[in-house]
């Protein structure tokens, strides 16, 4: 490359390889969303198996989703150092080693280290470099290649479901756990389509031309603190704090915790935290509350399925309608919209009588369920910018893990406590619709807020008296902060003195 474009990485291609990467992607997003939704299927016979009540059994789900969530920010550092390829190969090692272990679980507790942190962590590491490397990938269809991506999710639960069920008819829980621990492996071959974008090479130049200038600006800063600085005065402290100080830059370089003065970012995070404490419950208990309802097994199943066939199709539709030029500058408002018509389906699902009405409640729910996940962080990308995504979605990840880990359990405590399911779809639709509000009316007032501070900023550029009077203000300042006096005349001698013998007088 041309001297000046020296280091500089290659801009997102939007196609060629990069589709191929989608399909990876794919997979493994697949499998990270879908595989904890479909161990429902063998939560009833591992109740009875083990004795224990709908809010124990919950857990092993919600360990999982919370370990996926919460390892979030280690997905992103490991990422940030390595590269998303190894990292996805990895986890699909991880999530193999996991499965085959809880197929000799003897206890629930087996179950929640096995299933729930082991694979859980694995499927963090395949849904974080999935995500991210995309966004390298593409730009102007970024919004469709998620939608493409995310529907992974779906095709593999309606895959999951009457596979799970085969396997458990066959080989039992124990027998379909081995199975699906092979299964998982593929996760590796999905990873090792993850091609790294640019050569290696560029950044470790700029990076040791920036390693020598910040030891050249080191060694004159330090002469110039021996010069200035008394000589009784100790510089242990100094020390301490600047060792502090590159600490928490080493951390801040792969995790931007300033994202939390972002305005947008907080308004999303919170929303999001509301949000997931009513949105794995009610696809973790649908094919038991059907079962509770007298319908036989394949059935109950087949609802997993109807709802990820709808989910399947929504995802890539919802992302060409949030790629559109009247959606995408809204986006935001969108996606408030499919929290709110997700709460609502779970707020009417207690309504629906019979099995026919659970069809049509869970086609409905695959259409709200599949348009808020499209969007997931599509919007989170669109708020923080693509550079400081992969640091966003760490963070993001690592606070939604508590919702993500109480939603499940509390519905199963509920269900527990009143024996019946319907108050645990109550409080899931009214979480979600709170907070679907919640984003509705602060991203308007977050729109609003950028709108007037952009209004003033093109004022104060197109005014030049006040441009002038803010330079004036600053040649003041630094006139005033320069220090007078007797005692800095031998530094003035000095610096002449130096001065003259570089001139050669």
């Amino acid at each position: 490359p041309a001297p000046a474009e020296a280091g500089r990485a290659p801009g997102p291609p939007d196609g060629g390889w990069g589709w191929v990467v989608v399909f990876g992607a794919f997979v493994s997003i697949g499998f990270a969303y879908a595989f904890p939704k479909g161990l429902a299927i063998f939560y009833k016979e591992i109740q009875d198996f083990f004795g224990t009540s709908y809010s124990e059994i919950a857990w092993v789900s919600s360990i999982a989703l919370a370990t996926t969530y919460g390892a979030g920010p280690i997905s992103s550092i490991l990422v940030n150092r390595y590269g998303s390829r190894p990292v996805v190969m990895l986890g699909g090692l991880l999530c193999g080693v996991g499965m085959i272990s809880a197929s000799f679980c003897t206890s629930i507790l087996q179950l929640y280290i096995c299933v729930g942190f082991v694979t859980g962590f694995g499927l963090a590491l395949n849904l974080q470099p999935s995500v991210i490397i995309i966004g390298k990938y593409f730009l102007k269809r970024r919004p469709i290649a998620n939608g493409l991506a995310m529907a992974g999710s779906p095709v593999m639960l309606c895959t999951l479901a009457p596979l799970n069920q085969f396997l458990f008819d066959n080989y039992g829980w124990r027998g379909s756990f081995l199975i699906l621990g092979a299964i998982l492996l593929n996760c590796c071959v999905a990873g090792a389509l993850f091609r790294p974008i640019g050569p290696a090479t560029a950044p470790a130049k700029t990076q040791v031309t920036e390693e020598g200038k910040d030891a050249l600006k080191g060694e004159i800063t330090e002469d110039a603190m021996e010069m200035s600085s008394p000589p009784n005065i100790s510089t242990d402290n100094k020390t301490e704090e600047e060792g502090e100080k590159d600490c928490f830059e080493k951390v801040n370089r792969f995790l931007d915790f300033s994202l939390f003065k972002h305005r947008g970012f907080l308004i999303y995070l919170i929303g999001n935290v509301l949000m997931f404490l009513g949105f794995f419950a009610p696809i973790v208990f649908l094919a038991p509350y059907a079962k509770h309802r007298g319908i036989d097994e394949y059935s109950a199943a087949f609802l997993l399925s109807i709802l990820a066939i709808v989910d399947m199709f929504a995802r890539p539709a919802t992302g060409i309608v949030a790629n559109s030029r009247w959606v995408r500058p809204r986006i935001q408002y969108f996606f408030s919209f499919a929290i709110v018509f997700n709460g609502t389906c779970h707020l009417l699902c207690p309504l629906a009588s019979g099995y026919t009405g659970l069809v049509v409640y869970s086609v409905f729910y695959g259409l709200a369920f599949g348009m808020v996940c499209a969007m997931l962080f599509e919007t989170l990308m669109d708020l923080v910018g693509a550079a400081r995504f992969t640091s966003a979605v760490g963070l993001v990840t690592i606070a939604e893990c508590c919702t993500i880990l109480l939603g499940p359990p509390i519905g199963g405590i509920l269900i527990d406590t009143f024996g019946d399911y319907k108050y645990m779809f109550f409080k899931c639709g009214a979480v979600m619709v709170l907070g679907g509000t919640f984003l509705f009316i602060m991203n308007y007032y977050n729109y609003r807020m950028l709108a007037k501070e952009e209004k003033k900023r093109k004022t104060k550029e197109e005014d030049p008296k006040s441009v002038r009077t803010e330079n004036e203000g600053r040649n003041n300042e630094n006139k005033d902060s320069a220090l007078d006096g007797p005692e800095l005349e031998p530094l003035r001698e000095e610096g002449e003195g130096v001065k003259k013998e570089m001139n050669g007088t």
